[in-house]
Protein backbone atom coordinates (compact mmCIF):
# COMPACT_ATOMS: atom_id res chain seq x y z
CA UNK A 1 0.00 0.00 0.00
CA UNK A 2 2.74 2.56 1.07
CA UNK A 3 4.35 1.36 -2.34
CA UNK A 4 1.31 2.48 -4.07
CA UNK A 5 0.75 5.63 -2.63
CA UNK A 6 4.76 6.56 -3.25
CA UNK A 7 4.51 5.49 -6.78
CA UNK A 8 0.94 8.11 -6.62
CA UNK A 9 2.78 11.02 -5.05
CA UNK A 10 5.82 10.86 -7.75
CA UNK A 11 3.17 11.03 -10.82
CA UNK A 12 1.94 14.19 -9.03
CA UNK A 13 5.34 15.87 -8.58
CA UNK A 14 5.93 14.68 -12.93
CA UNK A 15 2.84 16.13 -13.02
CA UNK A 16 3.24 19.77 -11.38
CA UNK A 17 6.82 19.77 -13.17
CA UNK A 18 4.85 19.42 -16.67
CA UNK A 19 2.51 21.60 -15.94
CA UNK A 20 4.60 24.20 -14.76
CA UNK A 21 6.65 23.71 -17.68
CA UNK A 22 3.78 24.50 -20.06
CA UNK A 23 3.24 27.71 -17.73
CA UNK A 24 6.34 28.90 -18.13
CA UNK A 25 6.77 28.13 -21.61
CA UNK A 26 3.10 29.92 -22.50
CA UNK A 27 4.33 33.47 -20.55
CA UNK A 28 7.73 33.69 -21.98
CA UNK A 29 8.50 34.38 -25.07
CA UNK A 30 12.06 35.51 -27.31
CA UNK A 31 12.52 38.57 -29.29
CA UNK A 32 15.70 38.06 -32.24
CA UNK A 33 17.81 40.49 -33.64
CA UNK A 34 15.87 42.22 -36.26
CA UNK A 35 12.72 41.78 -34.87
CA UNK A 36 9.67 43.16 -33.51
CA UNK A 37 7.44 40.80 -31.55
CA UNK A 38 3.58 42.16 -31.28
CA UNK A 39 1.55 40.84 -28.06
CA UNK A 40 -2.12 40.29 -28.54
CA UNK A 41 -5.05 39.94 -25.82
CA UNK A 42 -7.99 38.71 -26.68
CA UNK A 43 -7.05 40.25 -30.42
CA UNK A 44 -6.18 43.80 -29.66
CA UNK A 45 -2.39 44.67 -29.13
CA UNK A 46 -1.06 45.24 -25.58
CA UNK A 47 2.25 45.30 -26.14
CA UNK A 48 5.48 45.51 -28.41
CA UNK A 49 8.30 44.36 -27.95
CA UNK A 50 11.70 45.44 -29.61
CA UNK A 51 14.56 44.76 -27.44
CA UNK A 52 16.04 41.42 -28.65
CA UNK A 53 15.62 38.99 -25.65
CA UNK A 54 13.52 37.17 -23.13
CA UNK A 55 10.09 38.37 -22.18
CA UNK A 56 6.91 37.69 -20.35
CA UNK A 57 3.21 37.39 -21.51
CA UNK A 58 -0.06 36.53 -19.68
CA UNK A 59 -0.28 32.09 -20.02
CA UNK A 60 -2.88 31.19 -22.38
CA UNK A 61 -4.56 34.35 -22.69
CA UNK A 62 -1.77 36.72 -24.50
CA UNK A 63 -0.33 35.36 -27.98
CA UNK A 64 2.84 36.61 -29.84
CA UNK A 65 3.47 37.16 -33.52
CA UNK A 66 7.01 38.07 -34.97
CA UNK A 67 7.45 40.87 -37.81
CA UNK A 68 10.47 41.45 -39.56
CA UNK A 69 12.81 44.53 -38.71
CA UNK A 70 15.11 43.91 -41.48
CA UNK A 71 15.48 46.44 -44.12
CA UNK A 72 14.15 44.80 -47.06
CA UNK A 73 14.57 45.10 -50.67
CA UNK A 74 11.92 45.03 -53.57
CA UNK A 75 11.47 44.91 -57.26
CA UNK A 76 8.93 46.77 -58.73
CA UNK A 77 8.06 45.83 -62.52
CA UNK A 78 8.82 48.66 -65.37
CA UNK A 79 6.26 50.87 -66.18
CA UNK A 80 5.26 53.47 -68.68
CA UNK A 81 5.35 57.55 -67.34
CA UNK A 82 4.83 60.37 -69.40
CA UNK A 83 6.91 63.55 -69.53
CA UNK A 84 5.85 66.95 -69.36
CA UNK A 85 6.95 67.69 -72.92
CA UNK A 86 4.33 64.36 -73.59
CA UNK A 87 7.10 62.13 -74.26
CA UNK A 88 7.14 58.51 -73.30
CA UNK A 89 9.47 57.14 -71.22
CA UNK A 90 10.05 53.38 -69.44
CA UNK A 91 10.75 53.10 -65.69
CA UNK A 92 12.61 50.44 -64.15
CA UNK A 93 12.36 51.02 -60.12
CA UNK A 94 13.71 48.59 -56.87
CA UNK A 95 12.87 50.08 -53.06
CA UNK A 96 14.75 49.26 -49.89
CA UNK A 97 11.60 49.97 -47.16
CA UNK A 98 11.73 49.09 -43.68
CA UNK A 99 9.37 48.50 -41.39
CA UNK A 100 9.54 52.15 -38.99
CA UNK A 101 6.30 51.40 -36.65
CA UNK A 102 5.12 47.93 -36.43
CA UNK A 103 1.73 48.91 -34.71
CA UNK A 104 0.76 51.11 -37.67
CA UNK A 105 2.07 48.08 -39.79
CA UNK A 106 -0.46 45.74 -37.94
CA UNK A 107 -3.39 47.63 -37.80
CA UNK A 108 -3.62 49.05 -41.64
CA UNK A 109 -1.98 45.86 -43.02
CA UNK A 110 -2.55 43.23 -41.27
CA UNK A 111 1.59 42.40 -41.27
CA UNK A 112 1.08 41.02 -44.29
CA UNK A 113 4.32 41.64 -46.55
CA UNK A 114 2.43 41.41 -49.97
CA UNK A 115 -0.01 43.51 -49.24
CA UNK A 116 2.49 46.09 -47.97
CA UNK A 117 4.58 45.92 -51.39
CA UNK A 118 1.54 46.58 -53.49
CA UNK A 119 0.91 49.43 -51.58
CA UNK A 120 4.84 50.65 -51.80
CA UNK A 121 4.41 49.92 -55.50
CA UNK A 122 1.24 52.06 -55.96
CA UNK A 123 3.07 55.23 -54.11
CA UNK A 124 6.46 54.58 -55.76
CA UNK A 125 4.81 54.64 -59.05
CA UNK A 126 2.43 57.63 -58.43
CA UNK A 127 5.60 59.33 -56.99
CA UNK A 128 7.88 58.35 -60.36
CA UNK A 129 4.83 59.86 -62.50
CA UNK A 130 4.34 62.78 -60.33
CA UNK A 131 8.47 63.82 -60.88
CA UNK A 132 8.63 62.75 -64.24
CA UNK A 133 5.41 64.30 -65.54
CA UNK A 134 6.73 67.87 -64.11
CA UNK A 135 9.58 67.72 -66.39
CA UNK A 136 11.09 67.64 -69.82
CA UNK A 137 12.21 64.74 -71.13
CA UNK A 138 15.66 65.99 -71.48
CA UNK A 139 15.15 67.57 -67.89
CA UNK A 140 14.34 64.21 -66.80
CA UNK A 141 17.87 62.68 -68.50
CA UNK A 142 19.52 65.53 -66.56
CA UNK A 143 18.14 64.71 -63.36
CA UNK A 144 18.26 61.06 -63.15
CA UNK A 145 20.30 59.91 -60.75
CA UNK A 146 20.43 61.44 -57.11
CA UNK A 147 18.25 64.37 -57.69
CA UNK A 148 15.44 62.03 -59.43
CA UNK A 149 15.91 59.01 -56.63
CA UNK A 150 15.55 61.87 -53.81
CA UNK A 151 12.20 63.60 -55.55
CA UNK A 152 10.66 60.06 -55.81
CA UNK A 153 11.62 58.58 -52.40
CA UNK A 154 10.41 61.43 -50.36
CA UNK A 155 7.21 61.96 -52.10
CA UNK A 156 6.61 57.96 -51.61
CA UNK A 157 8.30 58.21 -47.84
CA UNK A 158 5.69 60.71 -47.13
CA UNK A 159 2.22 58.31 -48.46
CA UNK A 160 3.86 55.39 -46.77
CA UNK A 161 4.52 56.79 -43.05
CA UNK A 162 0.59 56.44 -42.51
CA UNK A 163 1.13 52.13 -42.74
CA UNK A 164 4.29 52.31 -40.56
CA UNK A 165 6.52 51.64 -43.45
CA UNK A 166 9.94 54.03 -44.26
CA UNK A 167 11.08 53.73 -47.52
CA UNK A 168 14.38 53.71 -47.51
CA UNK A 169 15.03 54.59 -50.84
CA UNK A 170 13.33 54.19 -54.51
CA UNK A 171 15.95 53.95 -57.25
CA UNK A 172 15.77 54.14 -60.66
CA UNK A 173 17.85 51.66 -62.02
CA UNK A 174 17.26 51.89 -65.61
CA UNK A 175 15.47 54.97 -67.71
CA UNK A 176 14.77 53.78 -71.33
CA UNK A 177 13.28 55.54 -74.37
CA UNK A 178 10.55 53.30 -76.49
CA UNK A 179 11.92 51.99 -79.75
CA UNK A 180 9.75 54.16 -81.94
CA UNK A 181 11.63 57.50 -80.64
CA UNK A 182 14.64 56.07 -78.96
CA UNK A 183 16.89 56.85 -82.26
CA UNK A 184 15.86 59.67 -82.83
CA UNK A 185 16.56 61.11 -78.79
CA UNK A 186 19.60 60.08 -79.03
CA UNK A 187 20.40 62.03 -82.73
CA UNK A 188 18.68 65.03 -81.19
CA UNK A 189 21.05 64.21 -78.10
CA UNK A 190 24.38 64.25 -79.74
CA UNK A 191 23.48 67.26 -81.92
CA UNK A 192 22.95 69.27 -79.30
CA UNK A 193 26.22 68.30 -77.31
CA UNK A 194 27.90 68.64 -81.18
CA UNK A 195 27.17 72.58 -81.15
CA UNK A 196 27.80 72.49 -76.89
CA UNK A 197 31.12 71.77 -78.24
CA UNK A 198 31.36 73.77 -81.41
CA UNK A 199 30.45 76.63 -78.83
CA UNK A 200 33.30 75.95 -76.74
CA UNK A 201 35.53 75.56 -79.48
CA UNK A 202 34.58 78.75 -81.20
CA UNK A 203 35.23 80.68 -77.70
CA UNK A 204 38.56 79.32 -77.46
CA UNK A 205 39.28 80.22 -80.88
CA UNK A 206 38.16 83.87 -80.25
CA UNK A 207 40.29 84.04 -76.93
CA UNK A 208 43.33 82.50 -78.12
CA UNK A 209 43.07 84.90 -81.01
CA UNK A 210 42.07 87.86 -78.39
CA UNK A 211 45.48 86.46 -76.98
CA UNK A 212 47.24 86.17 -79.76
CA UNK A 213 46.93 90.03 -81.00
CA UNK A 214 47.13 91.29 -77.81
CA UNK A 215 50.47 89.45 -77.60
CA UNK A 216 51.67 90.58 -80.94
CA UNK A 217 50.35 94.45 -80.02
CA UNK A 218 53.14 94.47 -77.06
CA UNK A 219 55.70 93.01 -78.80
CA UNK A 220 55.14 95.54 -81.59
CA UNK A 221 55.55 98.05 -78.56
CA UNK A 222 58.67 96.51 -77.22
CA UNK A 223 60.12 96.03 -80.63
CA UNK A 224 59.59 100.17 -81.68
CA UNK A 225 60.55 101.36 -78.37
CA UNK A 226 64.19 99.32 -78.49
CA UNK A 227 64.62 100.42 -81.97
CA UNK A 228 63.83 104.25 -80.51
CA UNK A 229 66.13 103.67 -77.92
CA UNK A 230 69.23 102.02 -80.15
CA UNK A 231 68.81 104.66 -82.32
CA UNK A 232 69.17 106.99 -79.74
CA UNK A 233 71.89 105.26 -78.40
CA UNK A 234 73.44 104.91 -82.10
CA UNK A 235 73.19 108.42 -81.87
CA UNK A 236 75.17 109.19 -78.86
CA UNK A 237 77.72 107.29 -79.68
CA UNK A 238 77.98 108.30 -83.31
CA UNK A 239 78.21 111.93 -81.28
CA UNK A 240 80.55 111.07 -78.76
CA UNK A 241 82.89 109.23 -81.48
CA UNK A 242 82.89 112.56 -83.20
CA UNK A 243 84.18 114.38 -80.36
CA UNK A 244 86.61 112.14 -79.21
CA UNK A 245 87.91 112.44 -83.28
CA UNK A 246 87.74 116.22 -82.92
CA UNK A 247 89.84 115.81 -79.55
CA UNK A 248 92.34 113.57 -80.39
CA UNK A 249 93.25 114.80 -84.06
CA UNK A 250 92.25 118.89 -83.34
CA UNK A 251 95.88 120.11 -84.42
CA UNK A 252 97.86 120.34 -88.07
CA UNK A 253 100.14 117.21 -87.13
CA UNK A 254 97.68 114.89 -85.69
CA UNK A 255 95.58 115.42 -88.65
CA UNK A 256 98.25 114.69 -91.06
CA UNK A 257 99.46 111.49 -89.02
CA UNK A 258 95.59 110.24 -89.11
CA UNK A 259 95.42 110.69 -92.99
CA UNK A 260 98.90 108.59 -92.62
CA UNK A 261 97.04 105.84 -90.88
CA UNK A 262 93.93 105.85 -92.66
CA UNK A 263 96.32 105.24 -95.94
CA UNK A 264 98.21 102.95 -95.04
CA UNK A 265 94.70 101.03 -93.66
CA UNK A 266 93.68 101.67 -97.31
CA UNK A 267 96.63 100.57 -98.87
CA UNK A 268 96.82 97.45 -96.91
CA UNK A 269 92.78 96.35 -98.21
CA UNK A 270 93.75 97.67 -101.82
CA UNK A 271 96.91 95.08 -102.03
CA UNK A 272 95.19 92.09 -101.36
CA UNK A 273 95.62 89.73 -103.97
CA UNK A 274 97.13 90.37 -107.45
CA UNK A 275 96.59 93.53 -108.41
CA UNK A 276 96.92 96.40 -110.54
CA UNK A 277 96.67 100.01 -108.63
CA UNK A 278 96.75 102.82 -110.84
CA UNK A 279 96.92 106.15 -108.97
CA UNK A 280 96.96 109.41 -108.93
CA UNK A 281 100.51 111.40 -108.34
CA UNK A 282 98.88 113.57 -106.15
CA UNK A 283 96.65 111.25 -103.79
CA UNK A 284 97.54 109.98 -100.47
CA UNK A 285 98.57 106.36 -101.47
CA UNK A 286 100.43 107.75 -103.87
CA UNK A 287 102.18 110.31 -101.23
CA UNK A 288 102.80 107.15 -98.93
CA UNK A 289 104.43 105.08 -101.48
CA UNK A 290 106.96 107.61 -102.77
CA UNK A 291 107.25 108.52 -98.92
CA UNK A 292 106.24 111.63 -99.43
CA UNK A 293 104.03 112.76 -96.79
CA UNK A 294 104.06 116.90 -97.39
Amino acid sequence: MEKKKGGFVSYIIIGLIIVFAIILGSSTYIVHQNEYVTVRRFGKIVAIAKEPGLHFKTPFIDSTQSITAKVILYDIPASDVITKDKKSMITDTYVIWKIEDPLKYVQTLNAIEARAEERIEASVYNATKNAISSMSQDEVIEARGEQLTQLITQEANSDMEGYGISVVQAQIKALDLPDDNKQAVYERMISERNNIAASYTAQGDAEAQKIHNETDKQVAIIKAEAEKNAAVLEAEGESAYMETLSKAYDTEDKAEFYSYIRGLDALKKSLVGEKTLVLDKNSELAKILYGNFN
